[in-house]
Parts: C-alpha cells; structure tokens; sequence
C-alpha cells in the first residue's frame, strides 16, 4: 500500500527515509570525496514497484552470471589441468588471483558507478567475465604463452566480479521497498550459491558432451546476451548517474576512509571479513574433508557441499525476511555468527558413528549461516551509506570482506598442515565466526 499522499505503486527508497549517516559538518546527503568532488549527487525519483521488480530481476541475473564464470574453472579444474599437463591443485592460484582483482576492482569501483552509472558497470563487468571465461579455451599446453593466459584470465575475471555488488546495491537500496531491503539484498545475494551450484551441476555434463573449450565459450556467449538484455533497464536504472564526476586515484581510497571511520560501517566490514573467511573455507574444504577423513566417496561428498549451498540460498532468504520484519540487522548477524561456530564445531565432530541424516542437516545449517549473511550485511551498509553513495561504500566495504576469502583459505590449509587433520580448521573458523557473532550481540543497542 502507498504511503498517505504518494500516487499509488510508488514508495520512497531506504534512503529516502532518513536512514543513511553524513559527515559531520555537512547537510544530509551531501557527502563528498575527493572521487566526487564537484558532482552533486540527483536525487532519484520514487520508485514503482515494476521498477524494483525490474531492479531486483536484472541484478539477479548479473549476479549468478558472475558467481558461475568465477566458479567455471574451478568446476572443471581436473579435465583443464589434465589437458593443459598442469597440476588440479595450481586451481588454488587461480582462484586467489580472482579475488585479488575483486578485491581491487571493488574498491575502485564508486567513481565509476557515480558518473557512468550502476547498470553500465555491471555490463562492463559481465563482459569482462565473458572475457577472461573466453580466454581459457586459447591456452594449449601448461607453458610459454599458455601460462600467461591462464593467469591473465583470472585477473579478469575478478576485475569483472568484484564491482558488482557495489553496483547491484547502488541500485536496489534506491529500488527496493523500506520495508523489505534486506529481503530484496539478499534475494539478489542468493545469486552466488545459486551461480556456483548452477556451475556444479551443469557445466560437467557440458564438459563431456562438447568439450570443456566449447561450454566457456558458451558460458561466454551467455554473458554477451546478459549485457545486452540489461542494456533496456538502463534508462530507469541509471538515471541518477552523474558524467561530471572525476575518478581519481586519491579519491577510490576516500569510501574506505569512511567506513573505516564510521563506527557502524566498520563494524559491518569487520563482520564481512570475518564471515567471508569461514564461507570460503566451508566452501573449500567441506568436500575434501568428507572424502579424505571421513570416508566418503566424491560424490557423496559433492551432494554434502550441494545441501550446503542449498542452506545457503535458503538461508539468504530467510534472514533478510526475519531481519526486515522481526530483528534488528546487527542482531539478526550477531545470531548467524554464533549458529555458524556451533555449526564448525560440529562439523568438526563428525565421525563414523553419525546418521547420514544428522551430518546432512548440519551441512545445510552450516551453509544456511555460513553462505547466509550476506544480504543482510550489505542491505545495511547500504542503508548507513550516505545518500547517493551506496555503491562506493558497499565497494569499499566489499574490500575488507574479499580480504577474509583471500585469507581464509591459506590459513585453514596452514592449520591443517600443523594438524594434520582439517578438524582443526573448522574449529578455529567457527570460533571466529562465533567471537564475531558474540562481539556483535554485545555491541547492539
């Protein structure tokens, strides 16, 4: 229902209400950076509900696009490294470069969101993905120039993944209902578990009907036809974007400055840094743990890792509905932080003597907190953005979150190398998910 004295089917954004935090001694919504100096941020105007219908499908989409093509290669790690005469295990390098240039292409990227706009980003990035997917296919052998391209196409890649959440919450904290932007945020975020198991369960099977050359280059093709589609959105979507604005390098560091210097935001980073790093690390080693220590076959392991995924689209969803509706957002990742440790130490537990039921349903719990926190913690950074400025602040937020899936992982293998057994992983994982989610209850007010 529209609010009283506003036409029917139009709403004020979350940040239209009074939601989002300024710089001292400046008016409400006008923070400048030295990376928007001189560009005045529009106000855009009220959305419909088909605009954010539209919003949330086009950023969906982009998103799974993205999660897939930075999934491919580590799908069909064993038929390339066989082909290419490389080792499976060198698919660690490729996804660590993936992350370093999201991680960089994240930061930067609120200038270029500001003056061209969320929805042309975002088909930059698309076809910067189709782009690195597209390079894969031409390496022939593990050496010389083959080599080059396979450590050029990851960078890509990233480069193509990293800004997307930054744009996608450019738009949708402008889109989005008030009263259901987490739910709307992490809709879009069940776009990664859903590109990842969509690559797990299609690309195999793709791979060995036409070759895994022929299905990147399909992959590929599709982001072409993505960034064609979300061109006709673009009008609506990008009509706040301002060509005045100057990307500077002095200013791509100013959105960190500020959310390291606001205490809620960087709260939220911490938190981002802290979950990331215990997401990836499930993601990574649930399957190799299954099937080394614990006896299980890779399928039977895969299908783990599936339920897991699963609990975490599930999860996505449900956590931004309670966190719209029932609990305060700081609470709501508070509770998901404690769930994710008990869930690493029972994952840590697991032995012979436990039903197959039993380990099951704490994969999907596992993954429904691990995998399910990210919409709730973006829709809230974008609702402490200032106005006009999600993206930039979700980019740098994203920073310190890509941090934790660039660390994580290393660390989790270092400590199973002490070990001797991955236990020791999830326990230390899940303690920091659990320190993380205990900090945050405490701080709540």
């Amino acid at each position: 229902m529209s609010p009283p004295g506003r036409p029917k089917g139009e709403y004020r954004s979350a940040q239209h209400e009074g939601s989002s935090i300024h710089p001292p001694g400046r008016p409400k919504g006008e923070y400048r950076s030295a990376q928007h100096e001189g560009s005045p941020v529009t106000p855009a105007p009220p959305a419909t509900v088909r605009t954010a219908a539209v919003a949330l499908a086009i950023t969906l989409v982009i998103q799974l696009f993205t999660a897939l093509a930075a999934a491919a290669t580590a799908v069909l790690a064993p038929v390339i490294a066989r082909d290419l005469g490389l080792s499976p295990k060198l698919i660690g390098v490729f996804v660590g470069l993936v992350y370093v240039g999201g991680a960089t292409a994240s930061l930067a990227s609120g200038g270029f969101i500001a003056r061209h706009g969320a929805i042309r980003v975002s088909q930059v990035c698309v076809l910067l993905c189709a782009a690195g997917l597209a390079l894969v296919p031409l390496a022939t052998d593990g050496a010389g120039f083959a080599l080059v391209l396979m450590v050029l196409a990851p960078v890509i890649i990233g480069l193509g993944y990293g800004p997307i959440t930054p744009a996608s919450s450019h738009v949708l904290v402008r889109t989005a209902p008030p009263a259901r932007v987490a739910l709307t945020f992490s809709i879009k975020q069940t776009g990664v578990p859903a590109g990842v198991a969509l690559a797990g369960a299609g690309l195999p099977g793709l791979a060995l009907a036409f070759g895994w050359r022929a299905t990147f280059i399909a992959v590929a093709a599709i982001g072409i036809v993505i960034a064609a589609v979300a061109q006709t959105t673009r009008p609506r979507l990008d009509a706040d974007r301002s060509p005045e604005t100057r990307v500077s390098l002095g200013g791509v560091l100013a959105p960190l400055r500020l959310v390291l210097g606001n205490r809620g935001l960087a709260e939220l980073a911490l938190t981002g840094f802290a979950y990331a790093a215990t997401q990836m690390c499930l993601l990574s080693f649930l399957v190799v743990y299954l099937s080394e220590e614990m006896g299980f076959s890779l399928v039977a392991a895969g299908f783990a890792l599936t339920v897991a995924n699963l609990g975490g689209i599930t999860g996505r969803i449900v956590w931004g509905a309670v966190a719209d509706r029932f609990i305060r957002p700081k609470v709501m990742l508070g509770l998901i932080g404690v769930a994710t440790g008990v869930c690493g130490y029972l994952t840590a537990a697991f032995g012979a003597a436990w039903p197959t039921a039993a380990l099951l349903a704490v994969c999907a719990l596992f993954g429904a907190t691990a995998i399910g926190w990210n919409g709730v913690q973006l829709a809230q950074v974008a609702r402490l953005a200032p106005v006009g400025h999600a993206g930039a602040v979700t980019g740098a937020a994203g920073f310190v979150t890509f941090a934790g899936v660039v660390i994580g992982p290393p660390a989790f293998a270092l400590l199973a190398g002490l070990t001797g057994s991955y236990r020791a992983g999830f326990m230390a994982f899940g303690s920091l998910s659990m320190i993380c989610g205990l900090w945050l209850l405490h701080k709540r007010r």
